[in-house]
């Protein structure tokens, strides 16, 4: 019977030696294993993206509409400043045909010289204030007729200048850039008077 109880108590410290040497070992092997970091997911980083992208798209339409409206003022401003122009230059014009009118009759009258050529100075003073502006004469004299550039106020006959060409100006026209201002009133020719007369008299 004692020999049996000695068993007994020996049995419990050899598994407390083993149960403290595997704590060892665990926790030796525990040491050597790298740290490692635990990365929670964060539900809110699609939000996040997602947002940012909205305000990327807004801010390229707000750059577009700015970029529109820009050169929509510019535009309107380069429109406005050309009416404005065009406005002036119709008021100016009959004053020009005035003085190029009076100028002509001082000549055919023989008025003094050196008054006539003062007259002429200032004259191409004026037109070429006008030039500056882009304002371009017409010269419709032995030009084709030209429904674009020319108003005919009448057709006669001409031996100098053949059919449906311009024979006389009566009043000058004029091109403001590309954009005609005023149509040239002309005279359009209907030919010889010969081939006229032949025509009328059914030959």
């Amino acid at each position: 019977m004692g020999k049996k109880k000695k068993t007994d108590e020996k049995e419990p410290k050899e598994e407390t030696v083993a149960a403290e040497e595997l704590a060892d070992q665990l926790a030796r092997e525990a040491e050597e294993l790298p740290d490692v970091e635990i990365i929670e997911e964060d539900s809110t980083a699609p939000a996040v993206k997602e947002e940012e992208e909205g305000l990327r798209d807004q801010f390229i339409r707000l750059q577009a509409d700015f970029a529109n409206f820009r050169n929509r003022t510019q535009r309107e401003r380069i429109e406005l400043y050309q009416r404005a122009n065009e406005d002036l230059l119709l008021e100016i014009l009959p004053v020009l045909d005035h003085y190029e009118m009076g100028l002509q009759t001082a000549e055919q009258h023989q008025a003094d010289k050196a008054v006539v050529d003062g007259f002429k100075l200032v004259f191409d003073q004026f037109q070429n204030v006008l030039t500056k502006f882009n304002l371009k004469p017409i010269n419709a004299v032995g030009e084709l007729f030209d429904p674009h550039k020319h108003e005919a106020l009448t057709h006669m006959p001409s031996d100098e200048f053949p059919a449906e060409t311009c024979s006389n100006q009566i009043r000058r026209g004029y091109m403001f850039g590309d954009k005609l201002l005023r149509a040239a009133q002309v005279v359009v020719s209907s030919g010889p008077v010969a081939a006229v007369e032949g025509a009328g008299n059914g030959e």
